[in-house]
């Protein structure tokens, strides 16, 4: 049986579907009201009452606020769909579950498992769906409808007109133009990419996918179908989303809310030690090397070494008398504190309380008489004291913040040759650098993994944000002095109780300012390029290894990245990931794809079979001139010539990709427009109209840049070059 589609806006049925979509949105203003009035009147109630009323008060007041934000998130397009059934019923698929105030449902939540069939009904296999029907809304205005009929002969006999034609919703969507945000799927999910939204939440699901096949899309509403479906298990640990940068994450940033979620961390590595600014960029050798696992061993070699152990005894005087430091008690007390297994800053207590009691048993053993306990409190203050003891001890197990300890590796050959001896003397000159240099990405895994090894330092443990304040603790004590506790609590553990119960913050917020929080599941994006001691990172975060990995190993940029799924993931996770391929491309044009390809097979990078799915006239244009100095300028022509022709229309975004050293001027050329300008690296996850490429041959000596940069457009790609075109773009 044919699949036949459909696009129009008479069908009997506009506006009937604008009465229904009418009464959605009072639904849903409804329940905005009803919760800002909640909201309301807790605010007004104050602060006042028993810790349990605050305590409760605090988590409504929580409650009605997410609430609202999600209300808010899916105002726009909030119903999409509708799917009628061969029994004569239907229902409307939308981005969230909505029931009328006798719980009798209005709208199904695209997560729901009611709604998958209209991800992956088709016409060979409808099931019970004889006609799909896609709702296009403008604000709160239908403006279109298209149906899908996957069975005509039923939809006939049910007395329904199914004179229809035209490709609908899924083309609509690809050819609108770019806005600089990224566009939710949720309406035009396709059977492949709705597979593995839905897939089960066991080990690591890798998504493999070729340029514009929606991995990251696929990807967020993964996460947003994992928190519906797995409430229970992720909503005290939460979802941690990696992106590739920064300006990724804010391209990306309402897709989650839109889609009903709010409680997801997104962020990149950096962003997951806070406080560290790693802006700076490093030869590809080095953070080769950097990103090998070896350097875990490197970095522990170099905690390690501050717990010292001097080459001969010393003796200090304390008070006339003589006390000695020796090796032997030395070795003994930084074995106690390696027992118990705690980091380096927050053992070194018990290794200087251990010397402390030893160097205090020297001087009572020189007194000659009985010692009470405060005498021998005494003897331990002043032993603790003595500047020349505390120097002594903390010389042989040195305090140190992660950054001093990396700045000192790299800036000491003598420590650098100490801790990485399993690396090559030429490997060991490649890191070295001033004291003060800036840290890059490649050493965000390595302060990590010394954050890991170190622990806070003495005196500056941050509070974790579900520990309660100083404030708390205060309130807390007011309660026991005026009702009385019987001996049975403290203030401390009272003001965590209050803690505890309220929900002041949500998980992602207390998470994201913790460096040791551990997610219920990790999402990562354009993950080809992480490194070895980058997955170290994220492992750590997530010990149930429950992750959903998603990237393109063609275009691997980094020099520690992944150019094959199996040579990384089998060492991580074992037998327990899965792999998966997209293999339909719907961002890019048909000739974009070849283009791109053929570059990419000639220069052996590993690409996957792909076929696109738009074919638009004229989407190549390749235009040759005899010097660099002209190639920009007429990048820069080119650019300014397509940014105006979107200026009369309904908008559309126009990047122009530069090799490093041709971006400044490129930026100066088209100097007062709202074109953007960037590197190749700068590009990937992004996607523009159009997208113009200069020089593809300087970009080409890292070929997964360059087959970055050939992807991005959705209309048009231009090439601009004076030098060579590399092999396989050409023609």
């Amino acid at each position: 049986m044919s699949n036949e589609r459909g696009l129009t806006a008479e069908r009997g049925g506009l506006t009937a579907e604008q009465e229904v979509v009418d009464g959605l949105y009072s639904r849903l203003d409804d329940l905005r009201g009803e919760a800002e009035q909640r909201l309301a009147a807790i605010r007004r109630e104050g602060p006042s009452g028993s810790p349990q009323n605050r305590s409760e008060r605090d988590a409504f007041a929580t409650l009605y606020e997410d609430r609202i934000a999600q209300l808010d998130a899916v105002e726009d397009r909030l119903c999409f769909g509708r799917l009628d059934l061969r029994d004569g019923e239907h229902f409307y698929v939308g981005r969230i579950g909505l029931s009328d105030a006798e719980h009798v449902p209005l709208l199904t939540d695209w997560r729901a498992p009611a709604a998958r069939a209209f991800y992956s009904a088709t016409a060979a296999n409808p099931g019970p769906v004889v006609n799909r029907r896609h709702l296009t809304t403008s604000g709160r205005r239908v403006t279109a409808v298209e149906d899908d009929v996957l069975d005509v002969d039923a939809l006939r006999e049910m007395g329904a007109d199914t004179a229809l034609a035209g490709e609908g919703a899924l083309l609509a969507a690809l050819g609108a133009r770019r806005t600089g945000r990224m566009g939710d799927i949720v309406a035009t999910i396709q059977a492949e990419q709705d597979a593995v939204i839905r897939a089960p939440m066991t080990g690591a699901l890798v998504v493999q996918g070729g340029p514009g096949s929606g991995k990251t899309a696929v990807a967020l509403h993964r996460a947003a179908y994992l928190l519906y479906h797995h409430r229970e298990q992720l909503e005290s640990k939460g979802v941690l989303l990696i992106g590739p940068s920064r300006t990724f994450l804010r391209y990306i940033d309402h897709v989650l809310p839109s889609l009903g979620e709010t409680g997801a961390v997104s962020t990149t590595l950096a962003g997951l030690v806070p406080g560290v600014d790693a802006s700076a960029v490093e030869d590809d050798r080095v953070a080769q090397i950097k990103g090998r696992t070896e350097m875990a061993a490197v970095v522990a070699a170099a905690v390690k070494e501050r717990q010292r152990l001097p080459r001969a005894d010393r003796t200090i005087r304390i008070d006339g008398r003589t006390v000695t430091i020796r090796r032997s008690d030395i070795r003994d007390a930084q074995a106690k504190a390696r027992r118990d297994g705690r980091p380096h800053n927050e053992a070194r207590a018990v290794f200087a309380k251990e010397m402390i009691t030893r160097l205090t048993r020297q001087l009572m053993e020189q007194l000659d008489h009985t010692f009470g306990d405060e005498d021998r409190i005494e003897l331990e203050r002043d032993v603790r004291d003595d500047r020349n003891i505390r120097i002594a001890i903390n010389l042989c197990w040195l305090p140190v913040t992660p950054e001093q300890l990396l700045r000192d590796l790299y800036s000491k050959p003598h420590l650098l040759d100490h801790a990485a001896r399993g690396l090559t003397p030429d490997e060991r000159d490649l890191l070295l650098r001033p004291p003060h240099a800036p840290f890059t990405d490649a050493d965000v895994p390595l302060l990590d993994e010394a954050a890991e090894l170190l622990g806070e330092m003495p005196g500056g443990r941050r509070r974790r944000s579900d520990e309660p304040s100083a404030e708390e603790i205060q309130y807390a004590k007011d309660v026991l002095d005026t009702f009385g506790d019987g001996g049975m609590v403290t203030a401390e553990s009272l003001a965590a109780r209050m803690k505890g119960g309220t929900a002041r913050l949500s998980v992602a917020e207390r998470a994201r300012g913790d460096r040791t929080w551990t997610y219920g599941h990790v999402v990562v994006d354009e993950a080809q390029e992480l490194s070895p001691m980058a997955w170290r990172m994220l492992l750590r975060r997530c010990p149930t290894r429950s992750f959903t990995i998603v990237g393109d190993v063609a275009q691997t940029t980094a020099s520690a990245g992944t150019r094959w799924w199996p040579e990384t993931m089998d060492p991580l996770f074992q037998s327990s990931w899965e792999l998966r391929e997209l293999t339909i491309s719907y961002r890019i044009p048909a000739a974009v794809a070849a283009a791109a390809q053929g570059f990419a097979k000639r220069a052996g990078l590993p690409v996957s079979e792909l076929s696109a799915a738009r074919e638009l006239d004229d989407a190549v244009g390749i235009t040759s001139l005899r010097r660099t100095d002209d190639a920009v300028s007429a990048a820069a022509g080119l650019a300014r010539e397509h940014a105006e022709g979107f200026a009369d229309a309904a908008g559309g975004l126009v990047a122009v990709i530069a090799p490093e050293r041709l971006v400044a001027a490129t930026r100066a050329a088209v100097a007062g427009t709202e074109i953007e300008v960037c590197t190749a690296r700068e590009s990937k996850g992004l996607e523009f109209d159009v997208a113009v490429v200069v020089e593809p041959a300087a970009i080409a000596v890292r070929p997964g840049d360059l087959y970055v940069a050939l992807t991005r457009p959705t209309r048009r790609l231009e090439v601009v070059h004076a030098e060579p075109l590399p092999p396989g773009l050409a023609g």
